[in-house]
């Protein structure tokens, strides 16, 4: 059995529902997926582990210290949640996903 893991983004104006895709290896199977706010990673969060059964979540460096502290809890240690780290991301507006949600 593979180890089922998420890689959640933040992208403006993106939709989790359209704006994903998997890769799937035989030891590991990984669903990339867009989302636009920490709110809406929260949401998604609940539907990864309920619905796809993942084991692993790893968040973009544009989630920071905050934003991956909410996603934390929410996971509430049903996932492992692991961070990407960026002080400024570039897609972000070299920003910090906390000076924006």
């Amino acid at each position: 059995m593979s180890l089922k893991a998420a890689f959640v983004f933040l992208a403006p104006n993106s939709n989790p529902q359209t704006h994903q895709a998997w890769v799937k290896t035989p030891e590991v199977e990984v669903l990339s997926i867009a989302v636009s706010n920490y709110a809406d990673a929260e949401k998604l969060v609940e539907k990864l582990i309920a619905d796809e059964n993942i084991k692993a979540i790893e968040l973009c460096g544009g989630f920071g210290h905050e934003g991956v502290s909410r996603i934390k809890k929410q996971a509430a240690g049903r996932a492992a949640v692991g961070v990407v780290r960026f002080d400024l991301h570039p897609g972000l507006g070299n920003k910090s996903g906390d000076d924006l949600f």
